[in-house]
């Protein structure tokens, strides 16, 4: 397997750890500012995880090379966290809704 893909999959697993525990600790009835800005925070913080492990999974790889790890697999990251928040979010709270 490709360096690349092993990143792509590392954020898309994270993304998808990320966005369960968003789906847990969010609350139906809680303020959409509040919401928007944890989701935006957590997202921020396991993207950070998923770089700081890519850097070490890169090792020795050219630079013109490395550049490419802040993007690999940003949109992935952005719609496994989404689908998977709103997923255990709606599971979790479909009665009280």
């Amino acid at each position: 397997m490709d360096i690349h893909d092993k990143i792509y999959y590392l954020r898309a697993i994270l993304a998808a750890i990320a966005g369960s525990i968003l789906g847990i600790i969010l609350k139906p009835h809680a303020e959409q500012s509040n919401t928007i800005g944890i989701t935006i925070v957590v997202g921020i913080i396991f993207y950070i995880i998923s770089y700081i492990i890519a850097k070490k999974i890169a090792g020795q790889i050219p630079k013109n090379k490395k550049n490419k790890l802040i993007t690999n697999g940003i949109f992935a990251f952005i719609f496994m966290l989404l689908m998977f928040m709103v997923l255990i979010f709606t599971v979790i709270n479909q009665h009280s809704i």
